[in-house]
């Protein structure tokens, strides 16, 4: 299988919403995105991040074998934190735990530390989604430590946890 990330196309929008109206992914995400998540929702997203800052945003589709699996973006940060980024993503279930989201991880952040002025990037998974910590450490991630009761997910406070990899070590 050949993974791949690439810059989205607005007829992503179906794949995307195909894949964010499963409440097995929305429940390891954020809160904020619309459920059923709908082709509309897909393409506002996706004209968002094609109208985003190049040098603040970097978001790509992920592919298998050409076709669109999930979603990838480091996010710069502000003010001091302005050579610091957040990395998110998720994949279509069915193709969970097979790695693809390890090498979309290393994609990604090579080509943000080859492209910009970023100097670390950091992700903040939820404490008991361990597939999630397994792919930051497969991809290299340095574990800093548990933010306790760091958010409220569906009425529960709980536990999430701090990686990075700096451009150094990459």
């Amino acid at each position: 299988m050949i993974v791949k990330i690439r810059k989205w196309e607005l007829s992503d929008a179906k794949d995307l919403a195909l894949t964010l109206s499963n409440k097995e992914i929305q429940n390891n995400l954020r809160d904020g995105l619309p459920y059923p998540y709908t082709e509309q929702d897909g393409k506002d997203y996706i004209s968002a991040m094609l109208s985003a800052n190049k040098n603040e945003t970097f978001a790509f589709a992920v592919t298998a074998d050409n076709k669109v699996i999930g979603s990838i973006g480091v996010f710069r940060q502000e003010n001091i934190h302005k050579r610091t980024a957040e990395l998110g993503y998720y994949i279509a279930q069915e193709y969970w735990g097979k790695g693809i989201m390890t090498e979309a991880v290393k994609q990604i952040c090579e080509y943000v530390f080859d492209s910009s002025d970023i100097i670390r990037i950091y992700a903040e998974p939820f404490a008991h989604n361990s597939a999630s910590c397994r792919v930051l450490e497969k991809a290299g991630f340095q574990y800093e430590g548990t933010l306790r009761s760091n958010a409220v997910k569906k009425g529960k406070v709980i536990d999430m946890k701090m990686y990075s990899l700096l451009k150094r070590e990459a």
